[in-house]
Order: C-alpha cells, then sequence, then structure tokens
C-alpha cells in the first residue's frame, strides 16, 4: 500500500468516492481541518461523491446535520446510512429475517434517535418479556456512553424474553471531540455472547453496497472508498471488491505508524491501496 500526505494523488485515479463521515469528514461535532476543502476540490474536478455512514439515522436526518456543521448538500451526491438500511427493512419487510419480525420492538438506545421509527407501524414496548424483537440503536448516554457493564442487565433481560436483535450500527465505537463512545456494535457482540441473534444493516455488510453505488453512479472499478475503520470500512469495501484508502487518524490513531498499520491490516488481511493521515488535499 502506498502511504500518502493526503488525497490529490488519489483524485485524477477515480471517478466516484464513498466517503466515510465520523473519523473521516467530521468528529460529530465538527468537520476535520481540511475534510471541506478535499470534497470542494472533489467536485470542482467533477468527481461522484456519495456518503456512507453507520449512523442510525435516516439519511435525510444525517444530511441535516451535515448541513447544520458546515457542510452543504452540493458537496456530495447522496447519503446511505445503516440507519436508512433498517428502516427499509423495517418497512418494506421484503427480506424473510424482517418479515417474520413482529410489531413491538425493545428500543436499546438514546431517545434522541427514536424519529428513525417515523413512518413505521412500529410500536415500543417498555419491557422485553413484550416485545418481539429488540431494536439496539446503541448506547444510551444516560445508562453509560463509554462503558459495557451497565447495559449487560438490559441485555440479559432479551436473552430471557429470547428476543432477536436487529443492530442499527455496526460500529464498536466511534471518537466524539477525541472521546470513545460505545456504539449500537458494542452491545451486539456482547448479546451474540450470550447466544442471542443478532442481525446487523450498514458496513461491513455487503447489502449496504448495491444501494450506494446506485446513488453514486459510477462503474465499481472506477470508485474508491475512504474510511477510517478496518473493520467496518475497508473490510465493507473488500467484501465487495471495492478498493479503499484507510485514515489512520480516526478510531486506530496509527499516524506516523505506518508500519503498525500495515502489520494491522495484513492481520486482518485487508490490503487498502493506499492510507493517509487525515482527510486533507
Amino acid at each position: 500500500m502506498d502511504h500518502l500526505a493526503g488525497m490529490a494523488p488519489l483524485a485524477p485515479r477515480y471517478e466516484g468516492f464513498i466517503l466515510d463521515l465520523w473519523g473521516v469528514i467530521h468528529d460529530g461535532v465538527r468537520p476535520y481541518p481540511g475534510a471541506v476543502k478535499v470534497m470542494e476540490r472533489l467536485r470542482a474536478r467533477d468527481r461522484r461523491v456519495v456518503l456512507l455512514s453507520n449512523a442510525p439515522r435516516r439519511a435525510i436526518a444525517v444530511a441535516r446535520g451535515m448541513t447544520a456543521m458546515g457542510i452543504p448538500p452540493e458537496l456530495y451526491d447522496g447519503v446511505m446510512t445503516s440507519g436508512e438500511a433498517i428502516y427499509e427493512g423495517l418497512f418494506t419487510r421484503a427480506d424473510p429475517w424482517f418479515a417474520r419480525l413482529g410489531r413491538r420492538a425493545f428500543w436499546l438506545g438514546p431517545p434522541r434517535d427514536l424519529p428513525l421509527l417515523e413512518g413505521l407501524d412500529i410500536d415500543i414496548a417498555l419491557r422485553p418479556e413484550d416485545a418481539d424483537f429488540v431494536l439496539n440503536i446503541g448506547a444510551d448516554e444516560a445508562v453509560s456512553a463509554t462503558e459495557i457493564a451497565p447495559h449487560v442487565p438490559a441485555l440479559e433481560a432479551c436473552r430471557r424474553a429470547e428476543l432477536p436483535m436487529l443492530c442499527a450500527n455496526p460500529d464498536l465505537v466511534i471518537v466524539r471531540e477525541g472521546q470513545r463512545i460505545l456504539c449500537a456494535g458494542a452491545l451486539a457482540e456482547v448479546y451474540a455472547g450470550m447466544g442471542g441473534e443478532v442481525v446487523q444493516r450498514g458496513k461491513p455488510d455487503a447489502a449496504i453496497y448495491p444501494p450506494t453505488l446506485a446513488l453514486l453512479g459510477v462503474p465499481p472499478e472506477r470508485v474508491l472508498v475512504v474510511g477510517d475503520a478496518l473493520r467496518t470500512d475497508i473490510a465493507g469495501a473488500a467484501a465487495v471488491g471495492l478498493e479503499s484508502c484507510w485514515v489512520l487518524g480516526g478510531i486506530h490513531d496509527l499516524v506516523g505508524r505506518t508500519a503498525e498499520a500495515e502489520a494491522e491490516a495484513a492481520a486482518a488481511g485487508l490490503a487498502p491501496i493506499a492510507t493517509i493521515p487525515s482527510f486533507v488535499w
């Protein structure tokens, strides 16, 4: 893999870019220095750009959040999220696994994400024993944003009720303003360890890429995926045959440690075509 200082050498080689959000473009509060400039320069070169996030929210909600951060919709061609995939699955029930879920969900996650259910025929069950499945959005900060142990009693109750779990964000953690925050994937990992049934939507699940590529409208061989997480961004790209660029300054915090980065990628069986320290030009 090439170890580059920024995106400039890669821009001429691809027509379309699938960009991660957390850890690449922003930290959940504000854009990283230089990130908006990269998006502007890609657009100036008529490159197609789609944002792909494991956010457990509808795509329109993520787009509004980006605008509020100062990242206007003119800088990208579309947004796809794990939350959008969850919504589509629960709305259409076309997938056999979704089709067998009931209509009563036990909610695991912060109340601010409840708008995900707007327009769905889903009722919130207040107790696991009254639910048909558990909808895992992520760690509720009112319980704990950083520690898994306070969430275990709820997971145990769901397991006793033999609820299948639908996980709306496969990420284990995100970094928000320098703090590592638990995500739904961490809760799902514990639940699976208890013997619970878990289905996730979002990176690295291959099912998230066809709708993303449809938004992009570029042949796969001319697409570059840019992300900061080996387990989701880089592995997801590899699973569907897309080339990828690994941002070392995100969740892995490997800036300046390229030998260690190469070893981690090799241990995971992954081969991004390049690394960059951060999403800069």
